[in-house]
């Protein structure tokens, strides 16, 4: 059997800009393929808003285009909507200020390719909650904007367990720092009575800017030197793990004190290796890891949540700690303007 594939899943954004090439490339030293979940009414618009970089990648097999209505399935679906209808019994979204202007999200991405009934069960109890509007265009759905990112925090960390059943480790990645505290945030809502225990790593310069940097030079660097990068967002993973199942504060700082040194090591080794191989100066990348984790029991209402979208990872038994730890978490990416010396 084949090694799975390690698939950024890029988000909240359906596809990214211009401005936002650089970081792209730089997912590509840390991950085999970046993925977008995109609906087909707007396929095609990913190569106009980065046509210097969108077409050539997916060209390559680079770049996946995920279309909720086939990635979204039967499971997905019902995962989201138990994971939306958790919060919305809970009052999680009951003090949200009022928004100006709703933000539409396609209806795929709500579920409605993989059951229709469903998902019109989820969005009319999101309008009785006056947080969802008629759609206006009958492909998407005006939703209030922190539910809209809520399904897409959601849906983000379903890409996870979506990916496996389709033999690929998919793993969420943003250098959009809100959607990364909404990651936060989703999870450690004040009204559930979890035990939540939230990590959120300092970003620690590991690359650089690479838009200047043309794709056939990046991708030949790419080649010799994958398995490192590779190596390193797998620590942060592996390294989140082993804080959450730490329940003491003073052995959880024993251990950032033992641990921050070596992953800081291997960031600098990281960052020497590519400004040998591009020579330029250039603005570094930082990438940085958020986590949560939940010991699932009796009345914890958001370790349930997030039991339902299929999150007990098994980091228990592969470092010999409770196996039923429910896990999330989000790779951040974020430029750094000084340049490099």
């Amino acid at each position: 059997m084949s090694e799975r594939l390690d698939v950024a899943y890029y988000y909240p954004a359906p596809y990214w800009g211009m401005g936002e090439g650089g970081w792209v490339k730089s997912l590509l030293l840390f991950f085999d393929k970046v993925s977008i979940l995109l609906p087909d009414y707007m396929y095609g618009r990913h190569r106009l808003a980065d046509p210097v970089l969108a077409a050539p990648l997916e060209d390559q097999g680079l770049l996946e285009v995920l279309e909720p209505k086939t990635w979204i399935d039967q499971e997905t679906a019902k995962r989201l909507a138990e994971a939306v209808s958790g919060l919305l019994a809970n009052g999680v979204f009951d003090d949200l200020p009022r928004a100006d202007r709703f933000h539409e999200l396609s209806q795929s991405r709500i579920g409605y390719g993989a059951d229709v009934e469903l998902a019109e069960s989820l969005v009319s109890e999101l309008r009785r909650k006056g947080l969802a509007k008629p759609s206006e265009d009958r492909v998407s759905i005006p939703l209030h904007p922190t539910v809209r990112t809520t399904i897409l925090v959601i849906l983000a960390q379903l890409a996870r367990s979506a990916g496996n059943r389709q033999d690929l480790s998919v793993h969420p990645a943003t250098n959009d720092r809100r959607a990364f505290e909404d990651l936060i945030d989703t999870l450690s809502r004040e009204r559930m009575p979890s035990r939540e225990r939230v990590i959120a790593f300092d970003l620690e310069p590991v690359s650089f800017d690479l838009d200047s940097v043309p794709l056939d030079e990046l991708l030949q660097f790419r080649t010799e030197n994958l398995a490192a990068h590779r190596a390193y967002v797998r620590d942060l993973r592996g390294f989140m793990a082993e804080l959450a199942e730490i329940d003491l504060a003073e052995d959880r700082e024993s251990l950032l004190l033992q641990r921050r040194q070596e992953i800081s090591d291997s960031a600098h080794e990281l960052q020497r290796s590519t400004r040998k191989a591009f020579g330029r100066n250039l603005p570094s990348w930082s990438c940085g890891l958020a986590g949560s984790a939940w010991s699932v029991a009796m009345g914890d209402i958001l370790g349930a949540v997030l039991s339902i979208l299929g999150l007990v990872s098994g980091i228990g038994s592969s470092i010999g700690g409770n196996s039923n730890q429910v896990t999330a978490y989000s790779y951040l990416f974020q430029v750094e303007r000084s340049f490099a010396r």
